[in-house]
């Protein structure tokens, strides 16, 4: 839930977003058993002075005892603070692809996939109705976020998650943040919470049926079915109260407030305004002509909305309130983030998204990493030039749109490429999609 990287593996790369998605958008299944622990790799140690493997554990241990970490928990834990060196591989080695929202939601907001939230919160609707009440998140958010990252429990990840926190850790890409983690996770095991062996999931650490890392499953966990421990694994009530924490307290969501909603948008919008750094009252919007997909009016208030086209003008179009601000602080893939918000609208009784009236044209791989290279060349920031459109890119995208006068909704197209190359459009067809 954290954006750890991509836990997909690559296909194909098309043009879009930088997805970064949990187990259950997996295209290809983990191996049944991970590969048997090498020696650490002489690069790996070069952020901890040349220490040896053996010489940073004693060094994370002595950190995790100073943060209240008992020696009986390091004895326990010490068999599965191994280094595996297929973790870092897996994680150096992974890549995110572009994919259009549509397709990407189509899959993880299948009806399926709505149907099985509904019946969660049926099910489980006293648990559910004491989130709400205490923590101000409504069932269908919590329902999103669980079928999502696990699809309510059914894929949570099989490796050790103590040898993929300290192989990390060891690494030097990430080493503070994966040192803090595994200590994280010795302190769920002193707490009582879960034992070593049961720690079991994603290759990035992330533990339970909503993915926690280890830091997020000490500070939010709630024990909601009084059992004496918070059971992330196997306890829906548990899970359903510390993802309302989580939701509430660390994502800093406000209660009875919206989320997202589809809208229409006219022809006539001015462009540059949408966008998630923008936010005007829905009475704003209303007056550009925005409605609901009905045609509906909008409320005629001061609540704050920004417009958001996740694929471009002429693609779907939703009303992002504050709380979508959650849904980003959860995974920062905007193609992600956008599906949750719309798979907790349609649990909670919205309409499916209408589909765009014609196909949107999309740049092949090669014209978007050649986009990307010239907006760097520009002076911009779009992060890795790598083919694949993330947020810093759209960013670009749209203030060059401005530059050249072109509709500035930050989608990526073949007459933006030809004017930045200082020419006419020559680019081979764009590949369409509905």
């Amino acid at each position: 839930m954290n954006c750890l990287g991509s836990h997909l593996a690559v296909a194909a790369i098309t043009a879009s977003f930088a997805l970064c998605l949990p187990a259950s958008a997996q295209l290809v299944p983990p191996p049944a058993k991970p590969a048997a622990p090498k020696a650490p790799s002489p690069r790996a140690a070069s952020c901890h002075n040349g220490a040896s493997f053996d010489r940073f554990l004693a060094e994370v241990k002595q950190q995790a005892v100073a943060a209240g970490v008992s020696q009986r928990t390091i004895s326990e834990a010490s068999p599965y603070l191994v280094y595996d060196q297929s973790i870092v591989n897996r994680d150096r080695g992974q890549r995110v692809f572009g994919q259009l929202f549509t397709e990407f939601a189509g899959r993880m907001a299948a009806p399926y996939r709505m149907q099985n939230g509904q019946q969660h919160i049926k099910q489980h609707a006293a648990a559910f109705a004491r989130a709400e009440k205490e923590y101000g998140v409504p069932p269908a958010v919590i329902a999103a976020f669980w079928g999502l990252e696990s699809d309510f429990g059914a894929n949570m990840g099989n490796l050790p998650t103590l040898k993929s926190l300290v192989s990390l850790a060891y690494d030097c890409r990430r080493s503070e943040m994966f040192v803090n983690e595994t200590i994280a996770a010795l302190k769920i095991i002193d707490r009582g919470d879960l034992t070593p062996d049961e720690m079991i999931g994603s290759w990035a650490g992330e533990l339970g049926q909503t993915q926690f890392l280890p830091t997020h499953y000490v500070n939010y966990a709630v024990d909601y079915d009084g059992d004496g421990r918070r059971d992330l694994l196997r306890s829906e009530d548990d899970v359903i109260g510390s993802t309302a924490n989580y939701i509430a307290n660390g994502l800093k969501w406000r209660r009875g407030e919206p989320w997202l909603e589809e809208i229409k948008v006219p022809s006539s919008l001015p462009w540059d305004q949408t966008d998630l750094s923008v936010q005007l009252p829905r009475a704003k919007w209303a007056q550009f002509g925005v409605t609901y997909p009905d045609g509906r009016p909008l409320p005629n208030d001061n609540l704050a909305a920004s417009v958001l086209l996740p694929m471009g003008r002429f693609g779907p179009a939703f009303m992002a309130y504050a709380n979508f601000a959650a849904y980003t602080e959860w995974n920062n893939s905007l193609i992600y983030s956008t599906t949750a918000g719309y798979l907790a609208s349609r649990i909670a009784g919205a309409a499916p998204m209408r589909k765009p009236a014609a196909p949107i044209a999309q740049l092949p791989f090669n014209e978007l990493k050649q986009l990307q290279q010239l907006l760097v060349q520009a002076g911009f920031n779009v992060g890795k030039v790598d083919g694949v459109l993330g947020q810093q890119s759209r960013a670009a995208v749209k203030a060059m749109q401005i530059k050249y006068g072109l509709p500035a909704d930050s989608w990526p197209t073949a007459e933006l490429l030809a004017r930045m190359r200082g020419g006419t459009a020559q680019a081979q067809p764009a590949s369409t999609v509905r």
